[in-house]
């Protein structure tokens, strides 16, 4: 069965965003993303591939990616509205009026039976790349959280996980930290 992984930056007090949405104050280069890259090329949003020499890398862990509605407005303010064209892509929103992109889905109601059919579905894992809501929807489902904590307190913001997620147990299965700050961490819930 196909795995959910929650991946996603961090400040190091939670929050993948400031108020305001931007994520300005996060490592963006340096020795953790070579790491990830290599680890996960498909990742890397479609019109920053080739200038990072991306272009041809094959999806490795991922084949899906699912984004709440404010996390796909991040690329569709700047006229992305197709931000990961390498991978099947998925938008859970109860507001979004119409399909954005014919390379884009959209999910209007039940997240959490979307992704449980998703699963059930031969492929590659899903990424869950934010927002904090779909991650408190999805968390029953969340099979790995891939943390990249950044050397930053916001204070305020958009948390890891929004209102409803309940506790959640994790056990830690591996962390790697760099010299700019960023630690990698990884934790699966214990269930």
């Amino acid at each position: 069965m196909r795995e959910l992984k929650y991946f996603v930056a961090a400040s190091i007090d939670g929050f993948i965003a400031a108020v305001d949405g931007s994520f300005d104050g996060f490592v963006m280069d340096g020795p953790h993303l070579a790491d990830l890259f290599a680890e996960m090329p498909e990742t890397v949003p479609g019109h920053f591939r080739a200038p990072l020499g991306l272009e041809g890398a094959e999806n490795r862990v991922f084949d899906t990616v699912l984004m709440g509605r404010t996390t796909w407005e991040v690329g569709a303010r700047h006229g992305i509205v197709s931000p990961y064209p390498h991978l099947r892509q998925i938008v859970v929103s109860s507001s979004l009026a119409t399909n954005p992109d014919p390379g884009v889905e959209v999910v209007t109601s039940d997240p959490l039976g979307a992704v449980r059919a998703l699963k059930a579905e031969p492929g590659g894992a899903l990424w869950l790349c934010g927002g904090g809501r779909l991650a408190a929807a999805l968390a029953p489902e969340i099979d790995e959280i891939i943390l990249k904590v950044n050397p930053l307190v916001l204070g305020d913001g958009v948390p890891l996980f929004g209102d409803g997620a309940g506790q959640l147990r994790l056990g830690l299965t591996g962390a790697k930290s760099y010299d700019n700050g960023v630690t990698v961490a990884r934790y699966r819930p214990r269930r």
